[in-house]
């Protein structure tokens, strides 16, 4: 049985559906079910299932949030991981942790590997990479994915906020100078189900393939979505918010190929099949 954390969000609710999609036995779980940072409960609550997996999606995401809400954001990114973890090595648990981009410095213009620059920036960043800090230290059976620019039929992203304020206005202001990879949940989830059933172990990048400018990423929304809207690229400095946003956020999945995992499609692609998915084409 595989354990799947914060099912109400987008890749935990894909995850879940992949799992079942296979015939493998799974339990979609969120806070109404668990709170991961009570740790005598996450214990006793592992501890009676005894999974083979913990797939860990559960996460504080509000990035400029975060920066207001340190304390919070701490406690689930890392205390939360730190009891999943603790109870997946009393078990004998996998555990897979998915991460995310802002572990990295953000600087230059190459594909980070997965030892790259560790250098967060955000109070989001550094709980997320204390996280995975907290998963190597305790446990041998583990993968830590990080992800970046995700978006799924379960919940708010880039491309439901474009695809709505695209009908609503005429032009709209997007960053062009951050770079990175869109990652659609329904294209990872099988990844992360094919890692789960590997003893593969170990830190891996994974995104749909191809990089492009938040703008970039917005007029390829336009486009498929004949939204006539025009996208004005602007820099990151006219644009404002409380927490720093890598400019770089490139991952390479050098990783994966030498593993035999299967890379993500690329993202225009993958921007194609979610329209599709949400009624949209």
């Amino acid at each position: 049985m595989i354990l799947v954390t914060g099912v109400n969000g987008q890749l935990g609710f894909d995850v879940v559906r992949e799992l079942k999609k296979r015939n493998i036995e799974c339990l979609g779980i969120d806070i109404k079910d668990l709170d991961i940072t009570d740790s005598d409960a996450t214990y006793e609550y592992i501890l009676s299932l005894r999974p083979e997996c913990v797939v860990h999606c559960a996460a504080y995401t509000a990035v400029d949030r975060a920066e207001d809400e340190e304390e919070l954001c701490f406690k689930v990114n890392v205390n939360g991981t730190e009891n999943i973890a603790k109870a997946c090595k009393e078990t004998d648990t996998k555990m897979i942790y998915i991460s995310t981009d802002y572990v990295f410095s953000g600087k230059g213009d190459e594909p980070f590997e997965v030892d790259g620059n560790i250098e967060p920036h955000s109070v989001y960043g550094k709980t997320k990479y204390e996280g995975e800090l907290k998963v190597q230290e305790i446990l041998d059976k583990y993968f830590i994915v990080r992800i970046s620019w995700v978006f799924g039929v379960n919940g708010s992203n880039f491309i439901k906020t474009m695809l709505r304020l695209g009908k609503e206005k005429e032009s709209l202001n997007v960053v062009c100078d951050q770079i990175g990879s869109p990652t659609y949940t329904a294209d990872l989830a099988p990844l992360l189900c094919d890692m789960a059933a590997s003893e593969k172990y170990g830190v891996y990048n994974a995104t749909n393939e191809g990089f492009c400018s938040w703008a970039e990423f917005a007029e390829e929304i336009m486009k498929q979505a004949r939204l006539t809207c025009k996208v004005n690229h602007i820099p990151t400095s006219e644009y404002e918010a409380k927490a720093i946003r890598p400019f770089n956020s490139r991952m390479s999945k050098r990783k994966l190929n030498q593993n035999g995992f299967n890379l993500l499609p690329g993202w225009k692609n993958a921007v194609n099949r979610y329209l599709i998915e949400i009624n949209i084409l």
